[in-house]
């Protein structure tokens, strides 16, 4: 693979994951209605959502720079916990395999995302 490629498949990459995650972050922070009842439904109290969102809000923006890169790596670490934690809380309660796959998809496509900004860096320091 082209380094001109591995560096488009990144940036297209980061842009969709950021895009994905900086709504959905402003939404917990709003305490988003949709969002309230997954919380209840879930068991967790709704202030959490706050705490989640500001987080979301902050790893997005340290996934979509690249001077920090220990600031990205904690990012990746915390987005993994979360998707994690969202696969786990669904199972726990009994929820179909339709609602158990979506935090596993978005944890598969950033993994995806790691490994080509990984590939990036290493293209980048050559």
């Amino acid at each position: 693979m082209s380094s001109k490629t591995i560096k488009i498949i990144y940036w297209i990459l980061t842009a969709l994951f950021v895009l994905a995650m900086l709504p959905d972050g402003v939404a917990g922070i709003m305490r988003e209605n949709t969002g309230q009842e997954v919380m209840h439904h879930l068991g967790y109290p709704i202030y959490i959502m706050v705490i989640t969102g500001c987080f979301k809000v902050l790893g997005a923006i340290a996934i979509a720079q690249n001077k920090f890169k220990t600031v990205k790596e904690w990012a990746f670490a915390g987005f993994f916990i979360n998707f994690v934690g969202a696969f786990a809380s669904r199972a726990f309660v009994g929820d179909g395999v339709g609602l158990l796959m979506i935090p596993l998809i978005v944890l598969a496509i950033m993994f995806i995302l790691y490994y080509f900004w990984k590939r990036y860096e290493a293209i980048k320091n050559l």
